[in-house]
């Protein structure tokens, strides 16, 4: 159970959230923005988080959106994991998520919980990076749009008091070849030792990782040495890890040497699934 009281808002607009936010933190209550809730209620029962104020996006319509706009994907920030993974508009998102938990945990988790919470993992992040996805943040200082990896690539970097509403992915992506691999210690469902999500855009293989670091990530230097053609494939994987921008997980889960060894071998797989032009 949980072992504190706190105040429950379900603001209808989210410049009502915002405001909300903003007279919580005032008062000195330690607002937390809510939607699903599980991370929430998982660290508050561990005694890891107190807040005296949540509040709900659900009744935020912004945030439960899922339509094409202008030849844009809008997925609003509320909707859950399950939604995204039991619909055909973006596959390689559905495909990111559908084993990120149980179904009905799924149930509950919502992609801007994911995206923003403390859980080092984000999986469903990756999707968005590789695909050049942009953010609708609202926030004290007013309504934003930008990329998505100037503010979740690695450490989130969201303005205190900031919501994300909206995720927004160009069409042009969603049907590009891809894949997506998830490797774990014992279970399917289970926090990722290594999982790699790959684009191929016609041009160039697109590659972001999670459950390796600390961080899940999108490199370009990584990127532009597993497209050196001129080098076995082999080769630019060795020189990739090599270039590892941030410290190998060594952890409960897998040694850094483990996970080292798996991440070579994922890569080798994803690299060749892709640039024989498969899913």
């Amino acid at each position: 159970m949980i072992s504190f009281d706190f105040e429950y808002y379900k603001p209808t607009t989210y410049d009502e959230a915002v405001s909300i936010y903003q007279n919580m933190n005032a008062s000195g209550k330690s607002p937390l923005y809510y939607a699903g809730g599980t991370e929430i209620i998982s660290m508050a029962r561990m005694d890891q988080l107190r807040t005296g104020a949540v509040i709900d996006m659900k009744g935020i319509p912004e945030c439960r959106v899922f339509q094409f706009h202008h030849n844009q994907l809008v997925i609003g920030a509320a909707l859950t994991l399950n939604e995204l993974a039991e619909s055909p508009l973006f596959p390689l998102l559905a495909d990111t998520v559908r084993d990120i938990a149980d179904h009905t945990i799924r149930n509950k988790i919502t992609i801007g919980g994911l995206l923003c919470g403390k859980f080092i993992y984000r999986e469903g992040l990756l999707p968005f990076l590789l695909a050049d996805s942009e953010v609708i943040l609202a926030g004290p200082s007013g309504v934003r749009q930008i990329p998505i990896r100037q503010i979740l690539n690695g450490e989130p970097r969201l303005e205190k008091g900031e919501l994300l509403v909206q995720i927004i992915t160009n069409a042009n992506y969603l049907e590009m070849p891809y894949v997506t691999i998830k490797k774990t210690k014992l279970e399917r469902i289970d926090y990722p030792i290594v999982r790699i999500a790959g684009l191929h855009t016609g041009e160039e293989i697109r590659m972001a990782f999670s459950g390796v670091s600390a961080i899940p990530f999108r490199s370009k230097k990584i990127e532009e040495i597993l497209n050196d053609t001129s080098l076995s494939l082999e080769a630019r994987v060795d020189i990739a890890i090599q270039w590892w921008p941030v410290p190998i997980l060594n952890d409960i889960l897998s040694s850094s040497a483990y996970r080292t060894f798996v991440l070579r071998n994922t890569l080798l797989d994803a690299m060749a699934a892709l640039e024989q032009g498969r899913r």
